[in-house]
């Protein structure tokens, strides 16, 4: 089953043809990171024109790398939230179309589910079920992957993620938007233990987890330094950021893996490509006998490849999308 995939939920405008799930026959993806850098992060506004002015162009490409025409295409997947709403609708609005025009069945996908997805792209021996780490610059979660499309978030972040501080510190430090590369870059040769940082603690359920209070401790030290004329180690503080985010994910998602039963940890989004974070996890597996799915770097960021496999699944599990699907800027699993 071939099925033609958009996803537009952020920055970058993607479209992918997918083969049962599994196999990528072709993967376009246009990002808008070097549009948006000069202002320190999205606006929205530009980025939902942007989506406008490439989405089209980039369903031709992938069909014509994927050596498919559109009478041979199965399905129409988009990713219909969480996002962005004005990029959402874009992407949606245009599979919706593209659907009725080609009279082929229209499957809405959750963003995070994709991300969780990229994985069985990566490791065809994967299969549910797993304990996924979902971090990204939108969100931060832990979720029980019962099924492929059976899931449940064991705990989340309670105010910003785990992406988001890294880009507002990487911000804050002169740093280049997106913040999650450059400060890994900086951290390089960094004490993580020259600046102590909070890790949060949340009542009422202790796999949430915050880093709001980690954003502005950072935020601070640098401002505070600037202010008195103090030396600032940038290297080693965003070294101890890492240690910080990578210490607030890595035991939860372990304690989660514990309480569900699961022996196979998976991560997924963007932050997943963090050199900490990843070491961390690689080290917490061994130690704790787990298995650990880490993507390639390529499909940890978002793409179309990973809704087209999601779509799969959502597809042989019924779900299905009509002229009526709406985008929506907050969706719950």
């Amino acid at each position: 089953m071939k099925i033609l995939a958009f996803e537009s939920s952020c920055d970058e405008t993607a479209a992918a043809v997918v083969e049962d799930g599994r196999k990528v026959l072709s993967d376009a993806i246009l990002s808008q990171a070097d549009m948006h850098a000069i202002y320190g992060g999205v606006v929205p506004e530009i980025a939902s024109r942007k989506h406008v002015e490439a989405i089209a162009a980039l369903a031709e490409q992938a069909l014509t790398d994927a050596g498919v025409s559109k009478s041979g295409i199965d399905a129409v997947a988009v990713t219909c939230g969480p996002g962005l709403i004005g990029a959402l609708l874009v992407g949606v609005n245009f599979a919706k179309s593209t659907a009725y025009a080609l009279g082929k069945p229209l499957i809405p996908v959750h963003h995070l589910r994709g991300h969780i997805a990229a994985n069985y792209i990566a490791f065809p021996e994967l299969e549910p079920p797993f304990l996924a780490l979902c971090v990204s610059g939108g969100n931060s979660m832990l979720v029980d992957v019962a099924g492929y499309t059976d899931m449940t978030v064991l705990g989340a972040t309670r105010d910003d993620a785990a992406g988001e501080c890294f880009d507002k510190i990487a911000r804050v430090l002169g740093l280049p938007y997106p913040g999650g590369k450059p400060m890994e870059l900086l951290a390089e040769g960094g004490d993580d233990t020259k600046y102590p940082l909070p890790r949060a603690k949340v009542a009422g359920n202790d796999l949430d987890m915050s880093f709001s209070g980690l954003k502005t401790a950072a935020v601070n030290l640098v401002h505070n330094a600037g202010q008195k004329g103090e030396a600032l180690d940038r290297s080693s503080l965003a070294a101890s950021v890492a240690a910080a985010i990578s210490d607030e994910l890595v035991p939860r998602a372990v304690e989660a893996a514990r309480r569900a039963g699961r022996r196979t940890i998976v991560a997924a989004g963007g932050v997943a490509a963090n050199k900490r974070i990843r070491g961390d996890l690689e080290r917490a597996a061994e130690d704790n006998g787990l298995r650990l799915y880490l993507p390639p770097l390529g499909l940890c960021g978002d793409n179309g490849a990973m809704i087209g496999a999601q779509a799969y699944y959502e597809y042989l599990a019924g779900t299905r999308g009509d002229m009526s699907l709406n985008a929506y800027a907050n969706l719950e699993l």
